[in-house]
């Protein structure tokens, strides 16, 4: 046990000990839901090193871990070798980055069956939300102003701007059945991207077929 330890916090395998901790810890915060395995996928490129189609956590851990072997395995030789010091550091050296190159080689081919358990998801749009009914959130809704909530087909739920045109509006006015208020229910019917809102018409809740 002594040796385990003497190794994994020895150079080289420390810069892999070290990055292993903060995987181990990254995943503890998904398993108890503080954090989502996609988390940095916006923020790192993965297809740059070749290591695409997971998230880049999985391809990261991946890389970690195996690095982390290769560097420990290497480690333990050259210590059975009993070298003397400046060859030993400069093996040590030549360790390090044998380790990171036989991981990145290692991670592309692991990441590659992986990636079919992670198939391409196109991104939510509010194109999506056109045909969807909506609950109105502000007291009336008119030509230039109203807000709605509506759920998405994936169960999450988003505040939009509503709108309605001219003529309805006028209508509403003169037959409250035509009305948009609080808590009654409209049908996203077309999007205005200049305006960055949505046409609401109102809709029969007895018609919903999600009621």
């Amino acid at each position: 046990m002594a040796e385990f330890l003497s190794v994994a916090a020895g150079f080289p395998t420390v810069v892999f000990s070290a990055a292993l901790m903060v995987v181990v810890g990254f995943w503890l915060l998904v398993l108890f839901g503080a954090a989502e395995h996609d988390t940095y996928d916006a923020d790192v490129n993965a297809d740059a090193l070749h290591l695409g189609g997971v998230p880049v956590a999985v391809s990261a851990s991946v890389f970690v871990v195996l690095g982390w072997f290769l560097s420990f395995t290497g480690s333990v030789l050259l210590t059975d070798a009993g070298l003397p010091g400046a060859p030993l550091l400069s093996l040590e050296a030549a360790l390090l980055g044998a380790s990171v190159l036989g991981s990145w080689w290692l991670t592309r081919r692991v990441v590659r069956p992986l990636a079919r358990l992670f198939p391409d998801e196109p991104a939510p749009s509010r194109q999506d939300f056109i045909g969807l009914t909506c609950t109105i959130r502000t007291g009336r809704v008119d030509t230039g102003f109203g807000q709605a909530e509506v759920t998405a087909r994936d169960g999450s739920t988003a505040l939009v701007q509503v709108r309605r045109n001219e003529g309805e509006a006028r209508s509403a006015e003169t037959e409250p059945g035509l009305g948009l208020g609080l808590g009654s229910t409209g049908l996203l019917y077309a999007y205005e991207e200049a305006g960055e809102f949505f046409w609401v018409a109102p809709f029969d809740a007895a018609l919903d077929p999600r009621g």
